[in-house]
């Protein structure tokens, strides 16, 4: 099994659930466009409580109504690639917070390679 090991840089953009970019999830769009740009991976994770800028605080628990969650999109791949994306989150995201972490990553083959197909 090839494993790649090195520096690389990790962007944190987190939403809200119901942010929309033309009538689909903002959150789609930011993956499917990073899926694009050919970055190497990006996920999407719900939150369960949060508040942002808007103070409000959203949650999951039973008795709220809140349909806004927190949405949280990982996307990792090295300096040069991340930074080569920034302006697209800067056309998607209107409201929202993007953060940029360094980060050391270790990298196993992708599963269909694993597997010898």
């Amino acid at each position: 099994m090839t494993r790649l090991t090195g520096r690389a840089l990790r962007v944190t953009i987190f939403i809200g659930e119901s942010d929309i970019w033309h009538h689909k999830p903002l959150y789609t769009e930011i993956v499917h466009r990073a899926h694009k740009a050919g970055l190497a991976g990006a996920s999407v994770f719900r939150g369960i409580e949060g508040f942002g800028a808007s103070s409000l605080i959203h949650t999951a628990r039973l008795l709220s109504l809140s349909e806004d969650l927190p949405v949280a999109v990982v996307i990792v791949d090295d300096e040069q690639r991340i930074r080569a994306f920034l302006p697209q989150l800067d056309e998607l995201v209107a409201e929202g917070l993007v953060i940029l972490d360094d980060c050391e990553v270790i990298r196993y083959v992708g599963r269909t390679e694993e597997r010898g197909g």
